[in-house]
């Protein structure tokens, strides 16, 4: 028997058994992120904006509960020349970045991107986006101070922010800073 879980009779003599868990076949929702997954439970938000109070740690469980439920729904395709406004008054990190694109793109809790792949990735279709469109990036200079010092995984310095806008422009997607 697998010795990631134990199996034994109910305590009662019922047809029930008790299983106890290691935590080697999931992990566990961080105790930070349960207000999150228990405001998600509640259904997805209605309203732009609600993750923007929370801390950077809380935005990437935000992300991940949004990339999440973005697998498992289908995405109506804007027509092309669209144009999405972005509100970036609150894009101060990186998943505050993603998630504020995610909203432009498909509204309250949508999703375009985590990454910049898969931001690339998103541009290609099927994520609400067809190419060519306008965005019209509001409070953009909130980004550009807060991403443009950003260090990778293994500590090397780079432009989120122009990178940001080169995987857009690569995507066929006309950003006008404001």
């Amino acid at each position: 028997m697998d010795q990631s879980h134990h199996l034994a009779p109910f305590p009662d003599g019922t047809d029930l058994i008790d299983l106890e868990l290691d935590g080697k076949l999931f992990t566990p929702v961080p105790e930070h992120a349960r207000p999150i997954w228990e405001r998600w439970f509640a259904g997805p938000p209605n309203t732009l904006g609600a993750w923007a109070c929370l801390d950077t740690r809380r935005r990437r469980a935000w992300l991940d509960l949004v990339r999440e439920r973005a697998c498992r729904r289908a995405h109506r395709d804007r027509s092309a020349r669209h144009a999405y406004e972005l509100d970036g008054r609150h894009i101060t990190d990186e998943p505050g970045l993603y998630l504020a694109l995610g909203e432009t793109v498909n509204g309250p809790g949508g999703y375009f991107g985590g990454c910049l792949e898969a931001l690339g990735d998103c541009l290609g279709g099927t994520f609400g986006y067809t190419a060519p469109a306008t965005l019209l990036w509001r409070e953009a200079v909130t980004a550009r101070e807060h991403l443009s010092k950003t260090l990778t995984p293994n500590g090397q310095p780079y432009d989120l922010f122009t990178e940001v806008l080169n995987v857009l422009a690569e995507g066929d997607m006309h950003v006008t800073l404001a």
